[in-house]
């Protein structure tokens, strides 16, 4: 079978469109390359981070004795605009390039012929069209500003001191508390938020695809008819859930080192996180069940009906011999078709309904729980670290 080529898959993206892209175009700061990205992380750190800075400096709010936690001391507000913010943006060539790859897969495995060829690319083009449109940004950008209007500064704080206001208890909203609301948190989550959006595309472009004639093989040792690749692109998202779990991690250290609280009474959101991140991550591949389910169905039946037809003759050749039939068994390739006959219909029999191995969940798991062990080290002291290891250790 040969391998069939379109040049819409191989220039597939779910980050290159948008307005926003289309603002970094004309601006000269669109691109993969390495100068591009680099100048588009210094714009967005510098819109979100600097002002904070300067004007906390502006209001002797950056560092002290006199507020319980200044700006440079805030690890939530730090991490989140110097690592976690980076990090969603210097993601994007990374995970863009494997979404492209596994694209291309289903043209390199065969999954797509040139029948189902003009209906692949039909699918590409509503996909592109979608991420193109401007209402979807616009809704993002409404729904980045809707928490500024009505939260609070930062969860997991109970009206301690911060640079966020002046004076004492909830006083005043300072400066930098004013950017952090209106301007820095807003980009933060439309960027965030932006990475949701463009998830649903790949689910919708997995959906719409599964519903065209795949070459679907039950057999195949994947596991999921041939569809176990996707697991991969799954995976590469993980920095944007070791992203989020900075941020986390940061709230989290606030409270433990301002607000007098423990690991033990916040280890429900740490869990809750590395089990929602990984949940959000599998979902997408759920659009792939109902057919996955269907092709396991039908090869139960087809290859169970040929393992019975199979066997039976093997059984009257060589087990109950009729008319007083001998062979020589040994060296006879039939044993090794029985075998390998019965080995298909095991692979069918353990087909998974969703195209995720278990090295992906620990991958994802693992960037989740990463930025959570650094709170950890963090809160405990170094000799009890210690004699839990030499206790571990016998």
């Amino acid at each position: 079978m040969s391998e069939v080529n379109s040049s819409l898959a191989e220039n597939f993206s779910l980050t290159r469109g948008g307005p926003l892209h289309w603002l970094f175009v004309r601006t000269g700061l669109a691109g993969s390359d390495r100068d591009r990205v680099i100048n588009r992380t210094l714009l967005a750190v510098g819109l979100t981070w600097l002002p904070l800075l300067v004007l906390s400096f502006l209001q002797r709010l950056a560092f002290g004795p006199n507020i319980t936690i200044p700006f440079l001391r805030d690890f939530a507000v730090n991490v989140r605009f110097l690592i976690a913010l980076p990090i969603l943006i210097m993601a994007e060539s990374g995970i863009d390039r494997h979404w492209r790859n596994l694209v291309l897969q289903f043209l390199r495995s065969g999954l797509v012929d040139e029948k189902q060829l003009p209906s692949f690319e039909a699918v590409i083009k509503k996909i592109t069209s979608l991420r193109d449109r401007v209402l979807p940004e616009a809704l993002l950008i409404v729904v980045a500003l809707i928490p500024s209007l009505f939260g609070k500064a930062e969860l997991l704080m109970n009206g301690v001191n911060s640079w966020h206001t002046i004076g004492a208890g909830a006083g005043e909203i300072s400066l930098a508390g004013w950017w952090f609301n209106i301007v820095s948190m807003p980009i933060f989550r439309f960027l965030l938020l932006r990475w949701i959006w463009r998830m649903v595309l790949w689910a919708l472009f997995l959906w719409r695809v599964s519903r065209i004639n795949l070459y679907l093989v039950a057999t195949h040792t994947d596991l999921a008819a041939g569809l176990g690749f996707l697991s991969e692109g799954q995976k590469a998202f993980s920095p944007i859930v070791f992203a989020g779990g900075t941020v986390i991690a940061a709230q989290i250290g606030n409270a433990i080192a301002y607000e007098g609280e423990t690991l033990g009474s916040l280890k429900l959101p740490m869990l809750a996180y590395a089990f929602i991140a990984v949940a959000v991550l599998v979902v997408p591949l759920l659009v792939v069940t109902p057919v996955l389910i269907e092709v396991k169905k039908k090869a139960l039946l087809e290859y169970g009906a040929l393992v019975t037809t199979h066997d039976q003759l093997f059984e009257s050749k060589w087990i109950r011999k009729p008319n007083g039939q001998d062979g020589v068994i040994l060296g006879n390739p039939d044993p090794s078709s029985l075998i390998d006959l019965g080995s298909s219909f095991a692979v069918i029999d353990q087909m998974v309904p969703i195209p995720i191995n278990r090295h992906a969940l620990v991958v994802l798991a693992t960037a989740a729980a990463l930025p959570m062990l650094f709170v950890a080290f963090f809160v405990t002291p170094a000799d009890q670290i210690i004699h839990t290891v030499l206790k571990m250790l016998g």
